[in-house]
Order: structure tokens, then C-alpha cells, then sequence
């Protein structure tokens, strides 16, 4: 636990130092803005060409090629899903630390989910999401994070004193990956990463800075929508947590499925290409 209070006295001028202004660490405005426009007008007609129901407490696996859209929805009840994405040939994976460095603690429509080094590139872009309407609250609580890990049954075994849950989202998406890629769990769980808390309702407290979450908005209907960029595989866990309102890794909450869609348009967006590899050479100041 922290400590209450501070073991150490301000200094003088503390005032002045807590009032210097914040800097953004990483400007966007030279990165080019994606043409949702663009993207929303080419679903006129497209095609559903796979869905995939995910079972509650479970995760199920599904092929995205680059240039179609996947929806996830609520079909029946407030439900939290994790999302993990990786290239179709699992060489790069979704790097939610720097899509958090980017866009911000929470992702919407118009931010990327972005490859991890040395590719560094958008595997999927958000083109619309329908809970966009919930902002911030008063806690500071928004949906779709990119700051909570995943739930896992190695943290549940710490706090639990020894408890042995396995249907965590870490543990559902290792079985789904499993299963799709014929491997055994302990080598499919290397592949395993930190998530997009698809619907998840998330914060900092401002007293202690701790991770928060509180019940999600979602409604059955409301679905949040990506753009394919790079052939992807994704995997998604439905979490046994339901809506977090209360606790994640439990049989006791009310959970129910999430529908994954997978929708082929007729042509691709105007203008748009599948992104390159990021473009540094990889030197690393290193002499040839």
C-alpha cells in the first residue's frame, strides 16, 4: 500500500513546479489522418464473409484479410471483450503501449492500432464506434483502453492466495490461439499480449492513481468497428468479468457473447494502400 502521506516535505516552490504546463511526449499532427470518410462510404454494399460467436468466459480466433472490416457487437447483454491482433503470419503483434503513447488511455474512431518495433506500422484502424457518446466521466472513466493488461490467472493467484482460475482473458486467448494454430498452450501463450479493452469502462484514481473500472455502457447493438490494414489473425476474449462492474476472473458475474463480423467491401477505400514497415533503417547509431 502507499503510504498516506508523504515521508518527505514539500520544498518551497512547490507550488510553481506542480504548475508547470504538461508537453504532449509525441505531437500527431505530422502522422497522416485517416479518411473515415473515405472507409465509411465503401461499406455501401460490401459482403459479410465470416462471423464468429465468442462464448462467455471464452475466446475464439478469426482472419481479417487487409482492406475488409471487422465489427465486434453486444448481442445480448453488457459484456467486456480483449482484443489481441497480430500480422496473419503472427511476425508482428499490436502494441498497445505505443497506440497509448499516440492516441491517448482510451481508443475511438479515427485512432490506429499500431505494430510493435521494428515494424511500427497501423495494423487496424477504428472507423467508428457507437459508444462515442460516453466521453470522460467525473472519475475520469472512458471506454476502450489501451492502459489495463488483460486479466490473467498469474495476478489472480497473487491476490487470491493461491486461487487457480482459468478462464482469465490471458488464459482464454492462450486456448483460442492453441486451438487455431495447432500448438500447445504453453507455446501459443508466448504469443499472448496486452489487449484492447474492447467496451471496458477504465481510469486512474486521482487520489492513488489506481487503475480503476466500473460497469460498461454498452447495449446490445452497440458494436465498435476496425479497418484492416495488414492482413491480420485476431483473437477475443469474452471476460469473465461481464461489464466489470464489479470483478473480473469469476464464475459469479452476469457474462454474454460478443459477435464478431467480418465484412468484404466492393472496392477499397479512395487512396488508401496497406501501410509499409516503418521506414528507420535499424542501425541504431551503430558503426557498419
Amino acid at each position: 500500500m502507499k503510504p498516506e502521506y508523504p515521508d518527505h516535505p514539500a520544498p518551497a516552490d512547490a507550488a510553481q513546479r506542480r504548475a508547470v504546463a504538461p508537453v504532449i511526449c509525441y505531437p500527431v499532427d505530422a502522422l497522416p489522418r485517416p479518411d473515415l470518410a473515405a472507409c465509411r462510404a465503401v461499406r455501401a454494399g460490401w459482403s459479410r464473409v465470416a462471423q464468429v460467436t465468442v462464448p462467455p468466459r471464452e475466446a475464439r480466433c478469426f482472419d481479417v484479410p487487409a482492406g475488409h472490416f471487422f465489427r465486434i457487437t453486444s448481442v445480448e447483454g453488457p459484456q467486456v471483450g480483449d482484443l489481441n491482433l497480430w500480422s496473419a503470419d503472427l511476425s508482428e503483434r499490436f502494441y498497445s503501449g505505443k497506440s497509448r503513447a499516440l492516441h491517448g488511455t482510451h481508443l475511438g474512431a479515427g485512432d490506429r492500432m499500431w505494430s510493435g518495433f521494428p515494424t511500427l506500422r497501423p495494423m487496424a484502424t477504428i472507423t467508428e464506434d457507437t459508444l462515442d457518446w460516453y466521453g470522460f466521466d467525473e472519475y475520469g472513466g472512458g471506454v476502450h483502453d489501451v492502459i489495463g493488461t488483460r486479466c490473467d490467472p498469474y495476478t489472480h493467484n497473487l491476490l487470491s492466495d493461491g486461487g487457480q482460475y482459468h478462464h482469465c482473458c490471458h488464459s482464454n486467448l492462450t486456448r483460442a490461439l492453441a486451438e487455431r494454430l495447432n500448438i500447445p498452450p504453453a507455446e501459443a501463450e508466448q504469443h499472448v499480449h496486452d489487449v484492447l479493452n474492447v467496451f471496458m469502462c477504465t481510469g486512474f484514481t486521482r487520489d492513488t492513481g489506481q487503475y480503476f473500472m466500473k460497469a460498461s455502457p454498452v447495449r446490445p447493438g452497440d458494436y465498435l468497428e476496425f479497418f484492416a490494414e495488414i492482413d491480420l489473425l485476431g483473437a477475443l476474449s469474452a471476460c469473465p468479468g461481464g461489464d466489470c462492474g464489479s470483478e473480473h476472473s469469476s464464475d459469479e458475474a452476469a457474462c454474454h457473447p460478443l459477435l464478431v463480423e467480418v465484412f468484404r467491401p466492393k472496392a477499397p477505400p479512395a487512396g488508401w494502400a496497406s501501410p509499409r514497415p516503418n521506414g528507420y533503417d535499424r542501425s541504431h547509431g551503430a558503426e557498419a
